[in-house]
């Protein structure tokens, strides 16, 4: 697999986790398991599209999870600041209940 196909996989898994963590206290234990939780699955995603550990790889993955976290972190923000809108720390639920559970 490509390792620019693996960057993205990386960076949209990282998007909820990103948003998650935007709802906690920083340095809680939430917030260090919506950080490290997506490690293993991306160690695993290494492994099954044959990139290994090659060091050119490192940047790119590092860069595309960091950025999957700081967009989750930014729409987060974004739907925060409506306050008409009941956050949670899910991502997909706040989706659901903001485009299909209008009042």
């Amino acid at each position: 697999m490509n390792l620019w196909i693996v960057a993205l996989i990386v960076f949209v898994f990282n998007i909820p986790f990103g948003y998650w963590r935007a709802n906690t206290k920083r340095y809680s234990f939430q917030w260090f398991l919506s950080i490290h939780l997506p490690i293993p699955f991306i160690i695993i995603l290494r492994m099954i599209s044959g990139l290994g550990f090659k060091f050119i790889t490192y940047p790119v993955l590092i860069g595309a999870f960091f950025s999957g976290q700081f967009l989750g972190k930014i729409i987060f923000t974004k739907l925060h600041s409506n306050k008409d809108i009941n956050l949670s720390s899910c991502l997909v639920m706040d989706i659901y209940r903001i485009y299909y559970c209008k009042k």
